[in-house]
This record gives C-alpha cells, sequence and structure tokens, in this order.
C-alpha cells in the first residue's frame, strides 16, 4: 500500500478531471494564440514592409495589457476565476473572428489589425492573472509542483506547435485560413471551460483600494528573490527578445516562406519544452541561482548568433537554444511565485508577473520593430543581445541573495523576511 504522503508521480496529476480539462483548454487557447501571431506577422508585413508596423503589433497588445494587469489581479483575487477565463476567451473568439472579417474583406488599413490587438491585449490583462491563479485550486496542495511542470509543459507544446500550425495554415489557405483555424480553436476553450468545476478558495475581503491594488508590487518589492528572478527576466528578453523580427528575418535574410516563419517561431517553445520536460522528471539541483544567471546568458548569446546568422538551420537551433536556456528562468520564477505567495494574494502577484512579461514581450518586439526600422532587423538584434548578456552581470552584483540560491525547493520554503507581511497589510484610514 502506497503511503498517504509519498510523493506524487505525474501521471496521477491527470486524475482530476477539471486539471485534465483545464490542460485541454490551455492548449487550445495557446494554439490559437500562436496561429494568429505568425497570420498577423506576415500579413501585417506583407502589407507594409515595415519593421516599425511590426513593433507597432506587440506596442498595441502591451499598452492596454499593463494599463489593466493590476485591475486584473484585483478581479482575479475577489471574483470567481472560471467566470474571468468564460469571458475572456469569449473576447479572444471575438477578435478572431473580427480579423477573419478584415481579411475576407481585403481591408488594406493595418489600423484595423492593431486595433483588435488592443482588445486582445486588454482581454489577457484579466484572463493572464485568472489563469496563473487557477492552478492551486485544480489540484491538493501535495501535488501542485508536478502540475505547474505539466501546466507549463502544456503551454510550451502548444508554443510549439501552435507557429508551425500557423505556417501551414497560411501556407495553404492565407490569413483567411490561419484566422478560421484559430477562431475554432477559440471556440472549443469556450465550450470546454463552461463545463470546468473549480473548487472556490479564498478570496480577498480587503476593501476596493489603491493600496490594495498596489499589494502585488509590494509584496515582491519586498520578497528579493521574487524581484530579482522576474526583473532580470524582464529586462533580458526586453532586450533581447527578436520575435517580431522573424518574418523579417525569414523573408529577407534567410530567404524562406510562412513554413520557414513558422518553424522559426516554434524553435524556442521547442528548445523550452525540453528542459520542461527534463526539470519536471529531475529538479534543477544545487546551485540554481548561479544556473539561472548562467542560463540568461546562454540565452543572450544564442540570440547574438541568431542575430548574425544567414543559414535557416543554425538559426532554428540558435533559437532552440534560447528557448532552453530561457526556460530555466521561467522554472525559478514560477516555482517562486507559486509557492511563496498565499493564495488571496495569487492573482495580485500573478499580474505584477504577468506585467513584467508582458513588458518583456510585447515591449520587447516594440523595442526591435523600432530599431530595426532606423538601423536594420541585424543590427537590431545584435545589440539587443550584447545589452542581455550586460544585464546578466549587472543583475549578479545587485542580487547577491539570488546568486546565493542553492536547492530551489530549501529557497521557496523559507520564511517570508519579516517585513513581507506588511505587503498584505492596509493602512489604517485617517
Amino acid at each position: 500500500m502506497v503511503p498517504s504522503d509519498a510523493p506524487a508521480s505525474a501521471p496521477s496529476v491527470f486524475r482530476h478531471r477539471d486539471f485534465r480539462l483545464y490542460q485541454l483548454v490551455r492548449l487550445c487557447a495557446v494554439l490559437a494564440m500562436q496561429v494568429e501571431s505568425v497570420a498577423i506577422g506576415w500579413q501585417v508585413y506583407e502589407m507594409t514592409g515595415s519593421a516599425l508596423a511590426l513593433g507597432y503589433t506587440g506596442l498595441a497588445q502591451f499598452l492596454p495589457f499593463v494599463s489593466f494587469a493590476l485591475v486584473g489581479g484585483q478581479v482575479a483575487d475577489r471574483v470567481d476565476r472560471r467566470a474571468i477565463l468564460i469571458v475572456c476567451q469569449g473576447v479572444m473568439l471575438l477578435c478572431s473572428l473580427l480579423l477573419l472579417a478584415f481579411s475576407l474583406g481585403h481591408i488594406q488599413d493595418v489600423r484595423f489589425v492593431y486595433g483588435v490587438l488592443v482588445l486582445f491585449g486588454t482581454a489577457r490583462a484579466f484572463y493572464s492573472p485568472a489563469s496563473s491563479a487557477l492552478v492551486p485550486r485544480l489540484v491538493p496542495p501535495e501535488e501542485l509542483t508536478r502540475a505547474v511542470a505539466i501546466n507549463s509543459t502544456t503551454w510550451q507544446v502548444a508554443t510549439i506547435a501552435g507557429p508551425a500550425l500557423g505556417g501551414l495554415l497560411y501556407g495553404w489557405g492565407g490569413a483567411t485560413g490561419a484566422y478560421v483555424g484559430s477562431a475554432a480553436l477559440c471556440a472549443l476553450t469556450v465550450v470546454w471551460m463552461l463545463s470546468l468545476r473549480v473548487r472556490t478558495g479564498p478570496v480577498s475581503r480587503e476593501p476596493l483600494s489603491l493600496d490594495t491594488l498596489l499589494a502585488g508590487f509590494r509584496f515582491v518589492r519586498r520578497q528579493r528573490l521574487l524581484l530579482g528572478s522576474i526583473t532580470l527576466d524582464l529586462f533580458a528578453v526586453l532586450l533581447g527578445g527578436a520575435v517580431a523580427l522573424l518574418p523579417i528575418y525569414a523573408r529577407d535574410v534567410l530567404h524562406t516562406g510562412p513554413w520557414g516563419m513558422g518553424l522559426l517561431r516554434s524553435a524556442p517553445a521547442a528548445g523550452a519544452a525540453v528542459v520542461a520536460v527534463l526539470l519536471a522528471s529531475r529538479p534543477l539541483g544545487g546551485r540554481a541561482g548561479w544556473k539561472m544567471f548562467v542560463s540568461v546568458a546562454i540565452f543572450g548569446v544564442a540570440t547574438l548568433v541568431f542575430g548574425l546568422s544567414h543559414s535557416l538551420p543554425l538559426s532554428v537551433v540558435a533559437l532552440a537554444v534560447a528557448g532552453a536556456a530561457d526556460m530555466v528562468s521561467v522554472v525559478v520564477r514560477g516555482t517562486l511565485e507559486m509557492v511563496a505567495t498565499p493564495d488571496e494574494m495569487r492573482g495580485r502577484v500573478g499580474a505584477v508577473n504577468m506585467m513584467c512579461v508582458g513588458a518583456s514581450n510585447e515591449l520587447g518586439e516594440f523595442r526591435a520593430g523600432a530599431f530595426a526600422e532606423h538601423v536594420g532587423a541585424v543590427s537590431a538584434v545584435v545589440s539587443g543581445a550584447v545589452g542581455t548578456i550586460i544585464v546578466v552581470g549587472l543583475w549578479a552584483w545587485a542580487f547577491p541573495e539570488l546568486r546565493r540560491v542553492d536547492q530551489l525547493e530549501d529557497a521557496a520554503r523559507e520564511p517570508l523576511p519579516p517585513e513581507a507581511p506588511e505587503a498584505l497589510a492596509t493602512p489604517p484610514a485617517h
């Protein structure tokens, strides 16, 4: 007989119906987003031939996301998270249908695409905190670590398959074919999410105020390990991200088509998925802090190789290595966030994390596009990669406590610093 305190095996997590169903929802949702992303990038570049126009696709998502993310975290800590996800996925379905109408109507005004992306970014601001806070309510606490690893692996699998699927659909039916596929996937997420049953957990009872809105920021600021890991990822990807420029690299540098762009988009996720599976079965081990810094440095070097490459196979390998290295940072940050944050704070802390992820991805796309417009795509990627390597050195010096982390699991179980509970408190009214 297996003792009750025996560690849960990975398959045991799938015994829980809601967790299984949520993984299907997550898989289809990320697939839809990736298919749309490939179609939008290729279509916008075909219409405009402008690197800056590609950068604006990131900015159009970033501005509403960063504007509403804190509100989204507050809502996630007060409202049924399942209901939030259903509404947001309905809005994402609407975005797919609008893009489909744009394609069918042969509309040549790219501002229509930017408008849809603004709506999509707003939905993401509420979707992301609720989604990250939902996972701990789908499985028992003793199985949370495995659930987080599988949740991350599902995301990586979808991120690998999504761009490839988007490239195939675009090659087969143009933008129309890609948007039909993304709309069908979004419809499935809504149907499955409606049948999800989630256990209710504690919710925040603090009065609504600017103070409670900013509680997530205060919590992260006082948690030096969280602050260091989140901001390291923020600035590394902000500088080193090259996703927005992949249409330029695919067509003008590597001389390939939509299928090649889909391959390039899939490569980082393929590398990340391999690392995610390895870390799910075998922990990161000792000297986790140093391994994190080394991995981010490898991300910068791999991005530099990609920026200088004129070979499709070498570019794919470089992006895969970059994705694999970045996954180590994702695991460190995700483990610290999930274990160290109280459930009633998870929405707001998740919102802070998602704001940083959004800044590093979407704002990084705008940075890359704006630079490429003036200095060229290659110079934009190479300069950003060098900046990432510099950031690693600065953060290793500025956050010695993160550098000294040994066993990640032990660091996550450490008691909160004495001042941390104050981040949860609401000052008395005057």
